[in-house]
C-alpha cells in the first residue's frame, strides 16, 4: 500500500464545508460523470467513466509529486507529456501521513486546504503488523505506539473539514486470515478507538477500509469484522482502495455490504480504475497492472444515495511493489503515471 502520502463571516471555506457536509451526508444526486494487499483478485470487466461536472471540494496539494514531475518536464520541453500529467496534478489526492510522527504532514494539508477553501483527504495507515509483512509492511510497532499515534493524526486535524480513510487492508486481512490469529483482538479494539478518537474531532468524516470485491467477494465475510471494528460509529465504509474494480461492480458490492450494515455508506476509490481491472485471472494483477488509466475524478457528486464520494486514494503514480519493473510500493513512477494520465478518458 502507498505510502495501495478576516473576511465576512459567511467565508468560501464555510461554504465548501457545508457543501462537502451535505454531499457526505448523502444528498447528492447529480449523475456520475494499497498497495500491498488491497489489489488481490480481479477479474471482473471495467470501463472509464466520464468525468462529473462541477468542480470537487477536496483539496489538491500544489506541492505534490505529479506537480513537481509537471514543473520538471516543462523545464525540459517536454510540454505535451507535462500536460496530460495534469490529469494527476491538477486533481485532489488523498495524503498518507508516513512516520512515528503524522503531525507535520496532517497540519500542512490542513493549513494548505484552509487556505484555499477545500477539505484534505486522508489515510490513516500505521496498524501494527501491517501488510502482513508483504510489500508495504511495517506500522507501528505495538498498540500503545499505535494510541499515540492516532491521538497526533485526530488532534493535528482540530476543528477543519477533513475526511480519514481508515487502515486500507486491515479489515481484509483479518477476512482472509493472513493476518494471524493471535493478532485479531488487538486489531478490532485498536480499529474501534482509531474510529471513537477521530470521531472526537467535530468535523472529520471517518471511513472504515473494507478492502474490495475482488479481493473478499462476499460481503456477509466483512460484515461482521466491521461491525467489531467500530463502522457503526464511523461515516461508514471504503471500497476498493488501490485496487481497479470499475465504478459499477464496486457500488453494486457496496449496496450488499451496505445492507448488511444499516444501511452504512461508503466511499469509492476511483484513481486507476479508469479501465477496469487487468482482464484475466492472473497473479499480481493488482501489482502495477500495465494498460490502466485514471478513474472518475474525485467528487460528492456520484448520482448514487450510498456513495458519498468517489475519492483518489491511491497516489497515482506511486508504485504498488517491486513487481512488473517498478520501485518499491510507495515510491513515485513517472512512467507508470504518464501512462495512467494517457490512458484517462477525461
Amino acid at each position: 500500500m502507498s505510502g495501495r502520502r478576516p473576511r465576512s463571516p459567511i467565508t468560501a471555506a464555510s461554504i465548501v464545508a457545508l457543501v462537502l457536509a451535505l454531499a457526505l451526508g448523502g444528498c447528492s444526486s447529480s449523475p456520475e460523470a494499497g498497495d500491498g494487499d488491497a489489489q488481490r483478485g480481479g477479474s471482473s470487466v471495467g470501463h472509464g467513466e466520464a468525468a462529473p461536472d462541477g468542480a470537487s471540494p477536496f483539496w489538491v496539494d500544489p506541492d505534490s509529486e505529479a506537480a513537481r514531475q509537471v514543473a520538471r518536464w516543462e523545464r525540459r520541453g517536454r510540454a505535451a507529456d507535462a500536460q496530460a500529467l495534469r490529469r494527476i496534478a491538477e486533481r485532489p489526492v488523498a495524503v498518507w501521513p508516513s512516520g512515528d510522527n503524522p503531525v507535520p504532514q496532517v497540519e500542512h494539508a490542513v493549513r494548505g486546504a484552509a487556505a484555499d477553501g477545500r477539505t484534505p483527504v486522508f489515510v490513516a495507515y500505521n496498524i501494527p503488523h501491517r501488510d502482513c509483512g508483504l510489500y508495504s509492511a511495517g506500522g507501528a510497532p505495538d498498540a500503545s505506539a499505535y494510541r499515540n499515534w492516532v491521538h497526533s493524526f485526530a488532534t493535528a486535524l482540530g476543528g477543519a473539514p477533513a475526511v480519514v480513510i481508515l487502515e486500507p487492508d486491515a479489515i481484509a486481512h483479518l477476512a482472509d486470515g493472513c493476518t494471524p490469529a493471535e493478532h485479531h483482538e488487538e486489531r478490532y479494539t485498536l480499529l474501534a478507538q482509531a474510529v471513537s478518537r477521530l470521531k472526537q474531532q467535530p468535523r472529520t468524516r471517518v471511513y472504515l477500509d473494507a478492502g474490495n470485491p475482488a479481493w473478499i467477494s462476499d460481503p456477509a465475510r466483512l460484515a461482521g469484522p466491521l461491525e467489531r471494528a467500530g463502522v457503526n460509529a464511523a461515516d461508514g465504509f471504503s471500497l476498493n482502495v488501490s485496487n481497479f474494480q470499475s465504478n459499477d461492480t464496486v457500488r453494486a458490492f457496496g449496496a450488499r455490504l451496505s445492507a448488511l450494515l444499516g444501511g452504512a455508506h461508503f466511499t469509492v476509490d476511483t484513481s486507476r480504475n479508469g479501465q477496469g481491472p487487468l482482464p484475466g485471472d492472473r497473479a499480481q494483477a493488482w501489482c502495477n497492472p500495465p494498460g490502466r488509466a485514471l478513474g472518475t475524478p474525485p467528487t460528492t457528486r456520484t448520482g448514487d444515495k450510498l456513495v458519498d464520494a468517489y475519492l483518489w486514494i491511491k497516489r497515482p503514480g506511486e508504485s504498488d511493489g517491486p513487481c512488473r519493473g517498478g520501485p518499491a510500493a510507495g515510491t513515485w513512477w513517472p512512467d507508470y503515471a504518464l501512462g495512467l494520465a494517457r490512458r484517462a478518458k477525461s
